[in-house]
């Protein structure tokens, strides 16, 4: 399946375990390796954990697990937390 990468601005991001991470906001291209390298997303949820006034961050395309309606992501504990029902 062919996906235009504009259709990709504005997906809400999601954890395996139903946590809101954020939204898509750019993505960043391996222009040499003609490859997505990266989401970068904003609007971040304050509750997945430390980010010490980061406004968005890097999720790397290897912990993407499917695009849809959404984008869905491996969960990393170490990471994001889970939510406040857990």
């Amino acid at each position: 399946m062919k996906t235009q990468i504009t259709e990709l601005f504005g997906l809400s991001v999601y954890t395996d375990k139903a946590v809101f991470v954020g939204n898509v906001d750019d993505i960043v291209l391996d222009v040499d390796g003609k490859k997505i390298d990266a989401l970068a997303v904003g609007n971040l949820n304050p509750e997945i954990g430390e980010l010490k006034g980061y406004k968005g961050m890097q999720i790397p395309f290897r912990i993407i697990k499917s695009v849809g309606d959404i984008v869905l992501i491996r969960h990393i504990a170490g990471v994001f937390k889970g939510s406040k029902k857990e």
